[in-house]
């Protein structure tokens, strides 16, 4: 286990280099996911072997304050130990869901907010189970339609949830990574395409890939019409804004793939064209 900082950066536009501002303890185990607030002003991560969430106050300069508080997602249980992977902000930001992948859960923390410098996460009671062996990862929600989307990384399947009154109630389950000689399952990664028509997951460690599904509208409901080859060990993908492009971050491979995405077909086209460099494991777009 890695007790790692959480660092803050400035990034200077004009010569493209990075300088250090602070750093604070997360105080949790390998954190692995981070999010901001829409107001910029709080910062969470989840610490994947502490089994927590650290919440952190963001000032306007981009100093990391002090840790506010920390929430132990094993407290009261510890069989099996939790494995905190993803929090995300519901859309009105008023809830935040948390991956477990330890415990194949997501839980559901209500945002209490009482000023600009001080919030506060607390557990409602929520808890949505998913199948046996899951391993919930990462969660997308749908842009403009009550659904969301998890990728599960031990069972290789995407679970679709309904989303009514900051509930989640799973609808379905449906293969992303379909591997079916030896090893484990290894899905990563879930995003909607802006238009909300679509579904993409990326798979690792036996059939590296990304797998393009298909949305009903109606139902959120998915169908699988594709899948499209990568590089080694693609973790964490990104979509363009306008839908165009996808970028892929292939860690074994030290590149970042850029695909087209044909706007009728919504399969991937490999424009041969890649970012070099070490390990690359998460990406993410800076809208100006």
């Amino acid at each position: 286990m890695m007790i790692s900082p959480l660092i803050s950066a400035r990034f200077d536009k004009s010569t493209g280099t990075l300088s250090f501002v602070n750093s604070q303890a997360t105080e949790g185990a390998d954190p692995c996911y981070i999010n901001i607030d829409k107001t910029q002003h709080f910062i969470l991560t989840a610490n994947y072997n502490g089994g927590s969430i650290s919440v952190f106050p963001l000032s306007d300069n981009g100093e990391i304050q002090p840790m506010s508080h920390r929430i132990d997602l094993n407290e009261g249980n510890n069989q099996p130990v939790s494995h905190a992977h993803t929090v995300v902000f519901s859309p009105d930001q008023t809830y935040v869901f948390a991956t477990d992948l330890g415990k194949d859960q997501i839980i559901r923390f209500k945002v209490d907010l009482h000023d600009m410098n001080k919030m506060f996460l607390k557990k409602d009671g929520a808890i949505t189970l998913l199948e046996k062996g899951s391993g919930p990862r990462h969660i997308d929600f749908h842009p403009t339609k009550n659904f969301v989307y998890c990728i599960n990384e031990l069972s290789g399947k995407v679970t679709v949830f309904q989303y009514n009154e900051n509930r989640l109630t799973p609808i379905q389950y449906i293969a992303s990574d379909t591997t079916t000689a030896g090893g484990k399952k290894g899905s990563a990664d879930i995003h909607v395409s802006p238009d909300g028509k679509f579904l993409y997951t990326s798979n690792r460690l036996n059939n590296d890939g990304i797998t393009i599904f298909s949305i009903d509208l109606n139902t959120g409901l998915l169908t699988s019409i594709g899948y499209q080859k990568t590089r080694i060990h693609p973790r964490n993908f990104i979509i363009s804004p306008t839908g165009k492009y996808l970028l892929c971050a292939n860690r074994d491979s030290n590149t970042v793939q850029i695909f087209s995405v044909d706007r009728q077909t919504e399969t991937l086209n490999d424009t041969g064209k890649e970012i070099r460099l070490d390990k690359p494991v998460c990406l993410k777009w800076m809208v100006k």
